[in-house]
């Protein structure tokens, strides 16, 4: 039986790696830049112990690198996103395999009830919150193709290029991402294969030079105050 304090400590990890983790994402530790365990502890308000075992499982899983004396950032680098957006249509494509077999009526009506309500979604939104919706209707196809350990990887991965989908979003829309969930839905739906791994494939793919751009736009926001950073063009 797990002790009061035991359960304490685990809830008070939790809460410092998903803290840092947020951070991590969202690029507020600048590439290269040396995170130190004293200064991270002193603002989160905790002891370094957990502050030490985030930084380990977030160096496990690719957002930072160890450094000769503790943890930077990893840089945003083009071939790594490349391989990142290569390993997520590699993952989604085998969970629509598996949702054509297995999604039931129920599901279906929900992805549909859950476009609908994103449609409702004003253009206005912050753009992190129109990738989460985005996300969702990914997590959901997982959710039909019923494999845990797929969907759990899928997560892993949205959240490495989740900085990108950001600058992405802003810079495509999402008029055009509405239109293409509504077309792999119905084909999901049509228990078309073909036409749906097509589609699927199509939306979720970025050319490299796609990737550049991208690149070249986070790193703007990274490092040059918002004033100055160029203005993203409307789609």
């Amino acid at each position: 039986m797990t002790s009061p304090i035991a359960k304490v400590r685990r809830e008070r990890g939790s809460s410092v790696y998903a803290m840092l983790r947020d951070m991590a994402i969202a690029y507020q530790f600048k590439p290269g830049e040396r995170l130190s365990e004293i200064e991270l502890a002193e603002r989160l308000g905790v002891s370094r112990t957990p502050v030490r075992e985030a930084l380990t499982r977030l160096v496990t899983e690719g957002f930072l690198q160890t450094a000769t004396r503790g943890y930077m950032r990893r840089p945003l680098e083009v071939q790594e996103t490349l391989d990142l957006y290569e390993a997520r249509v590699a993952i989604e494509r085998e969970c629509l395999r598996l949702a054509l077999e297995r999604a039931t009526d129920a599901q279906l009506q929900e992805a549909r009830a859950y476009l609908e309500e994103s449609r409702a979604v004003a253009d206005s939104t912050p753009v992190q919150q129109l990738v989460e919706l985005d996300e969702g209707f990914h997590l959901r196809i997982a959710d039909m193709a019923g494999n845990s350990e797929l969907r759990r990887m899928l997560v892993s991965l949205n959240e490495r290029i989740r900085f990108i989908r950001w600058i992405d979003m802003e810079n495509v829309g999402r008029d055009s991402t509405q239109h293409e969930h509504q077309e792999i839905l119905q084909a999901l739906t049509a228990r078309d294969a073909a036409l749906s791994e097509r589609l699927l494939s199509g939306h979720i793919a970025l050319r490299r030079d796609q990737i550049v751009d991208a690149i070249a736009r986070g790193l703007a926001r990274i490092y040059l105050p918002q004033e100055q950073a160029p203005a993203t063009p409307a789609p």
